[in-house]
């Protein structure tokens, strides 16, 4: 594990100067500890092999604490915290097609920190099977071009309902509250699930739901 969380820095900081980035406290810091999580989560398995299941969620927790103790800014525990949660994300998908829903959410959960989560989730292969590592590299740039595509078609940095909540509240006939706010989060997966929609197919999901939340 240190050798290969060794490795995946050195594979990052090659990545900010190919992309001409300036160096990053963050990617760097998310490179090496990406992996904090799996002496805590080592589990053996009947037949000689060991997993590390949930070492993402389990890491990123270690890494908010240790940051903190070590005075790291708010704004870089977070980041690095989220990039670590996120960097096995790529590989549940295994070698499957990246559904529009499963790209939408992927951008989503990255948010600002999806360029990082790219160099990230590059860096991190460190297989000697070069066939192995062929194909996990053009199946991660299938799934930046696939980013790119839906970015140009739905604008997926500014990802929201299709009905904001003033039309929430017009189309309910309710005031603000937690209603808007779960009608709110209702539409927008809606909105991951199948991209954008005019605004009276929106308008009559929202009504649908709303019938099934007071029946």
């Amino acid at each position: 594990m240190y050798e290969h969380s060794l490795i995946v820095l050195d594979q990052a900081i090659a990545l900010e100067r190919e992309r001409n980035h300036e160096p990053d406290i963050v990617n760097r810091l998310a490179a090496l500890l990406h992996d904090i999580g799996k002496p805590r989560t080592r589990k053996f398995e009947p037949g000689g092999k060991v997993s590390f299941h949930h070492h993402d969620v389990v890491g990123s927790k270690m890494i908010r604490r240790r940051l903190t103790d070590l005075r790291y800014s708010k704004d870089v525990v977070d980041s690095v915290s989220l990039l670590v949660e996120l960097h096995l994300r790529f590989h549940g998908y295994g070698e499957g097609v990246w559904t529009d829903s499963a790209v939408r959410r992927y951008v989503r959960d990255a948010g600002p920190e999806l360029e990082r989560l790219h160099m990230l989730t590059r860096s991190d292969c460190t297989t000697r099977n070069q066939a192995k590592a062929d194909r996990l590299r053009r199946a991660y740039e299938e799934l930046e071009w696939r980013i790119d595509e839906l970015s140009a078609a739905e604008e997926l940095d500014a990802m929201r309902p299709d009905l904001d909540g003033t039309e929430i509240m017009r189309i309910l006939g309710v005031g603000p509250g937690p209603v808007v706010g779960k009608a709110y989060r209702f539409l927008l997966e809606r909105r991951l699930d199948r991209g954008p929609a005019p605004a009276a197919v929106a308008e009559s999901e929202l009504r649908e739901w709303w019938a099934a939340e007071q029946s």
